[in-house]
Formats: structure tokens, sequence, C-alpha cells
């Protein structure tokens, strides 16, 4: 293990951060904090048709939001910046530049039409698809005077001829082979002088000096290439760790149909961070064969990439539906409120500044939703008969529960009994409401699925008496005689 532990989480913001992004950017995280090192963020920004600034605000919302701070990048600062590639173009140039004086680059004038042509014999004919390194050995004077004419020209890197296999330790995969022979002189800097993913990148990783890079398997294919323009650069190979896809339940690579989307998708359908991170922790790595549950502190001390698998990950939003609402639970009702607000205030329940004035009502209320509630977006429809003046009651409520003989016997004296409750609290409320079944001769279902149905206007609802301890006692009465007509007797 490196002395000094620096990873980095490199998107390319050309949309939102998705579930297989934020994944890399925990573990990368987690692997920093856990040895002390540096997390940096840098934004890959180099496709200027798709790269965009809405983005690369979302992605730093989204890792904001998940709480993965970062050391070093966007915001932040550091001393090996600018952490945008576009703004990091006197590196690259830079780094060609010491490329052609050490003699492991040189210019290609082989046009796109030439070199398709060459692939497309090389397929009919069976023979090596590769560049042939046509150019490798033009006459230096040739070079140059071509140059100076401005014909245009990408950059190769020139492979060594006698390089072996590429063998390096996957700090996850372990030992890894790629023969040498599959390895042309790749493009390092195209005709419009912008430099490639695995030359920027490698620029970036050695400038910034990275030890290790922690990444998906589907960069995996690119790490011999990075590893040559390492040895060219004369610059030291960071340990890579490649981490298996998520796959959705159908054994096919995650994708929307599967129900992943953005993070931030994720936060506004109503999942908390915490939970989401730990979620995520769990596809592909894990603190034990028991532990589901744990805390970001845990994350960090616990995370270990020995034990990231190799196999791939399944994504199942049930679970993650379900450790949500363990999240949910375990916070206190003050805090629960505090991440509850938000709904109530953008569905209109309630005027953001009159929140403070209501915190009280609003922390009795956070018990009798939170054994409920799987994501916070379900709270509203749960709740809004609390919050409003007059309720509907819907056509499959009336017709399963005020239309069935009793209902209207039941509201009328459940009206009678609750006119006399005092103190207006759930035991009281309880203890009264109970007195009217035996009364009537009815079941005990049937007389408080009446009341709930003339309250809330929908058959389900929070816990009976606590939800008319905070309706009030006027509400509650208006509530059972405006049913009343919509009874059966």
């Amino acid at each position: 293990m490196p002395d000094n532990v620096r990873v980095r989480f490199a998107p390319s913001p050309t949309g939102h951060l998705h579930i297989g992004g934020a994944r890399t950017a925990i573990y990368n995280w987690a692997f920093a904090r856990s040895h002390g090192g540096a997390f940096i963020l840098r934004i890959d920004d180099t496709d200027p048709e798709r790269s965009t600034q809405e983005n690369t605000d979302a992605i730093l919302r989204a890792m904001r939001w998940l709480g993965l701070d970062w050391d070093e990048g966007p915001e932040a600062g550091g001393e090996f910046g600018p952490y945008f590639q576009t703004q990091r173009m006197a590196a690259y140039a830079e780094s060609l530049e010491r490329l052609q004086d050490l003699g492991h680059a040189y210019p290609c004038f082989c046009t796109s039409e030439e070199l398709e042509a060459k692939r497309e014999a090389a397929r009919v004919q069976g023979g090596y698809a590769g560049y042939d390194r046509v150019c490798r050995s033009l006459d230096p004077d040739t070079v140059a005077e071509r140059i100076r004419a401005g014909e245009p020209h990408v950059w190769r890197v020139k492979v060594p001829e006698d390089r072996g296999d590429i063998v390096f330790t996957d700090a996850i995969r372990g030992e890894t082979t790629f023969p040498s022979s599959a390895m042309d002189d790749f493009v390092l800097v195209r005709t419009d002088g912008t430099p490639t993913y695995n030359f920027a990148t490698v620029v970036d990783d050695a400038d910034m000096a990275i030890s290790h890079i922690i990444r998906g398997d589907d960069h995996l294919s690119n790490t011999p290439r990075q590893i040559i323009v390492f040895e060219a650069l004369d610059r030291e190979v960071p340990i890579f760790a490649h981490m298996s896809m998520i796959l959705g339940a159908d054994g096919k690579r995650l994708s929307k149909r599967h129900g992943a989307t953005s993070v931030e998708a994720y936060r506004d359908e109503g999942y908390l961070p915490e939970a989401l991170v730990n979620y995520l922790s769990l596809l592909g790595w894990s603190i034990d064969d028991k532990t589901t549950i744990f805390s970001r502190e845990d994350l960090i001390t616990k995370f270990d990439i020995s034990r990231v698998s190799r196999n791939p990950a399944i994504f199942d939003p049930e679970k993650l539906e379900w450790m949500n609402g363990v999240y949910i639970r375990d916070l206190t009702p003050a805090a629960l409120v505090d991440r509850l607000v938000p709904w109530f205030v953008d569905a209109g329940l309630i005027a953001a500044d009159a929140v403070d004035g209501h915190r009280v009502w609003l922390e009795q209320l956070a018990p009798l939703v939170s054994e409920r509630l799987k994501r916070l977006d379900e709270v509203v429809p749960m709740v809004r008969f609390l919050f409003a003046e007059h309720v509907s009651v819907d056509d499959a409520a009336r017709t399963k529960v005020l239309e069935k003989e009793g209902a209207g016997r039941s509201l009328d004296a459940a009206a009678e009994a609750l006119a006399t409750v005092s103190p207006w609290e759930p035991p009281a409320i309880e203890e009264t409401l109970r007195t009217v079944p035996e009364a009537l001769g009815l079941k005990p279902k049937v007389v408080f699925q009446a009341v709930r149905v003339a309250v809330s206007g929908t058959a389900v609802s929070p816990p009976l008496f606590e939800s008319l301890a905070l309706l009030g006692k006027e509400r509650t009465l208006e509530r059972l005689r405006a049913a009343r007509p919509l009874a059966v007797d």
C-alpha cells in the first residue's frame, strides 16, 4: 500500500450521476477515508457536444447530497488543479512534447479513409486489424516538412516492439494479463489537437499523483493502453482495481428499464442519502456475511478493497426500498420532520414560514407515518387529510365502507360520544370510541372503518385515534356529520 493514498472519481458531465457512477464514487471515497488519504473529484469534460455546465452542477449536487465530500476538485481547489480537463490542455501539450523528446510518440498522416480501407482488407483477409505503423518509420526530415506544410496528422504512442505481455495485479481481480501483440500504436492526440481519453486520463492521474484507480470493469480494456502511456512518460503506474458491473434482475447491464435512474431521481422519489449509500455499498462489497445495515462511519472503518467481489452485483429495487424504510424508522421524530417538511411545503400542505409554529404538531405526526413509509414521497397522500379543511370521500371507500349496513349509525354514535371527550388526546379518544361498537351491537371494524373513511376520505390512514387527536375535535365532529348523508343505516 502506498504511503500516500490518493484516489479520484472522474465523471464525464454528459448526463446526471447515475447509480453505477455513484457506487464508484462511494468506493473511492470510502477507500480514501479508510486509509486517511485524499479523495479527488475531477470532471472529464472533453466531450464538447455532450458535456454541459448543467450536468456538471447536477453531478456536484448529487455528490453533496450523498455526503461524499471531496478533498480536491471543483469548489474545493487543491494544489494539483485545475480539475476540469478542458482547463488542462497545457498539461497535455507538455506531456506530448515530453513523449516526442523521449522518442515515444510520432505523427501519423494516414487519413480515416485509408485506415478504414486497411481495416476492411484485414477483415476480409483475416489479418491484423490494428494500425500497421506505416508512419512510424517515416524519414524525420520528411515528417518535419509535412508538419510545416500543415498536413493534418495525429500523434500516436510508439509501443516498444520488444515489450512483453502487459501484466498487472488488479486489487480486485488479481493478476491480469493482456498480450502485447494486441497493442497497436494507438492515438494520443487527434488532428484538432485534443487528447484522447487514454492520454488525457493518464496525464491527469500522473500529475495528480493518483495512487489507486478504482473503477468499473468496463474500463478494463483501457488499462493496458494506459499502462503503456504511464511507462512512456516514465511515470509510476497506479494500482488498478476494477469492479464488476451492476446488473438488473434479468442479468443484463443495469439501465433505465430496470428502474435505474440518476441519483437525484432517487432523491426526488423520497430515498434517504444514507440508505442509498448503504445499499450501493453492498452491490459488490460487504463488511461480513451478515451485516446489512451499517453507518457511514462503519463503511469508512470497515471498507476493504480485497472484499470487493469479482462477480456482477444484482440491483434489487425492492431491497433498496426496504432498506430506505429501515432508515426512515430509525429517524427521531424531529429528524423525520426535517426530512418531510420539504414534501409538505412542495405539496402546498403547509407554508414554509409556518413550519416553526407547527413544529410540535408535526413531531406528533411523525411517529404515525414512520412505520408505514418506505419512501418519503408516500407521505403526502397519506396525511393530506390532516392538513385539509375538508375532505371528499373517494368512491372505493364509499362503496366498501359507508354503503355497508351500520355505517350511518356508527357515525351518529361516534359523533355523539366524541363530543364529550376531554381532554382531546389519543387515550381518551380511544377509550370513548371503543364503547360504541358494543352499544350498537356492531363489530369494532365496522365502526372504526366508518369513522376512518369519514375523517380521511379513504379506507387507509395512519393510526385512527392518534389521527383524530391531530385533526382536532372540531374538525373531527364536522367530518363525521358531513359524511353522514353518504352512509347507510
